[in-house]
């Protein structure tokens, strides 16, 4: 098992930890951008209030399940109920803790594959009925899996910027449920680091530039 993965039956039996869930919503689609360039897949995604992406879901209560935990938080985060069950799971490992004082946070993540109709149908309650909207989240976002020629699409979404361990979850995923090749996904990777590289050298530059006079 990697570093720090923990079976399911292990993380429940950690004594004093605190549980995170979150889910990946997916679809097939048929759907092309523009006309001609496949999207393949849709994977849902959240940008949170403090301006990082990650995915729905949140803390588990001392007295909830791990899955009751999530449905609770995606019923206020999406605005609709979703069962998400146990069969789900994808892994479970550990993740920082917020203090030093702080009992240890194990991070669990579940993916949950839908009908487009479902998922757009999520999308509209997002921003119509869910509690958070506006809040704890401030609108769900597609992944873009394609290629453009110039170089849009995955490698520019990966190069932003992701809470805890978000990005490691979306890239093993995509491995894993074979939605992305695997030459692809490194390529992409590689491009998404020099985007990061290019956006810190210019940095300073933006920084010490001089206002323009009004």
């Amino acid at each position: 098992m990697a570093s720090g993965q923990l079976s399911r039956a292990e993380a429940l039996a950690c004594p004093g930890c605190r549980h995170a869930c979150h889910v990946m919503l997916y679809c097939d689609t048929e759907t092309q951008l523009f006309g001609n360039l496949p999207i393949r897949h849709i994977i849902l995604m959240q940008m949170r209030f403090d301006g990082l992406l990650g995915f729905p879901g949140g803390f588990v209560d001392l007295a909830e399940s791990l899955e009751a935990g999530l449905n609770r938080e995606l019923s206020e985060e999406l605005g609709v109920a979703l069962s998400i069950q146990e069969e789900d799971h994808l892994d479970s490992c550990y993740g920082p803790a917020s203090s030093a004082s702080s009992p240890s946070l194990i991070t669990h993540f579940y993916a949950k594959k839908m009908e487009e109709e479902q998922i757009r149908e999520l999308e509209r309650a997002a921003v119509t009925t869910a509690t958070d909207y506006g809040q704890e989240v401030l609108g769900m976002v597609r992944v873009p899996l394609y290629t453009m020629e110039d170089g849009g699409g995955l490698a520019p979404f990966l190069s932003h910027s992701f809470v805890g361990n978000a990005r490691s979850q979306l890239t093993a995923s995509l491995l894993r449920l074979h939605l992305v090749a695997p030459e692809e996904l490194r390529d992409a990777l590689a491009r998404a680091l020099q985007i990061r590289a290019r956006a810190a050298d210019g940095l300073p530059a933006q920084a010490q530039a001089k206002r323009k006079p009004l």
